[in-house]
């Protein structure tokens, strides 16, 4: 068996999203995992997706840009560090693909998903180097913004 990258966090370090969701694991995970779902819920509206390309494998990119109401546009460059269909999707921004090693690290995030009744339970665990990372990803608005994506993921794949 592969080891597996812990998702118990360090409240010092890390930021925590954790709630079930009423729709069942296979949407959440499709919602993860095909790039034509990403621009219906990734980014907080009225933020969007201006690109996205993924490479759901480990080793495999994770790429999108975001652009604010106003225009301006953020590039994002990640990595996949482990995927378990249905159960579990890691990656890194202090890995290019193909494991390179970033230069900007942000954060890790650890998403995982369980059968929970009809819907998911869903937790998404973001991991920071050091503790002004995480205050500053606090700051930016992880609470609200990482919610009010997994309220447009559920919105979205209920269309489904």
């Amino acid at each position: 068996m592969t080891p597996s990258l812990p998702d118990t966090p360090d409240p010092k370090l890390d930021l925590v999203l954790e709630r079930v969701v009423d729709v069942p694991v296979n949407l959440v995970w499709e919602a993860w995992t095909k790039a034509e779902h990403l621009p219906h819920w990734f980014v907080p509206a009225p933020w969007t997706l201006a690109e996205c390309e993924i490479d759901v494998r480990p080793g495999g990119m994770l790429r999108f840009v975001m652009r604010s109401p106003e225009g301006k546009e953020f590039p994002h460059v990640g990595c996949y560090l482990e995927v378990v269909p249905n159960q579990r999707l890691v990656w890194t921004d202090a890995l290019l693909p193909g494991y390179r090693p970033s230069s900007q690290p942000f954060f890790t995030a650890i998403i995982t998903m369980k059968p929970e009744g009809t819907g998911t339970r869903y937790k998404a665990v973001a991991l920071h180097k050091d503790e002004p990372d995480r205050a500053r990803h606090e700051q930016m608005g992880f609470a609200d913004g990482w919610s009010k994506c997994l309220d447009q993921l559920v919105a979205h794949m209920r269309k489904k």
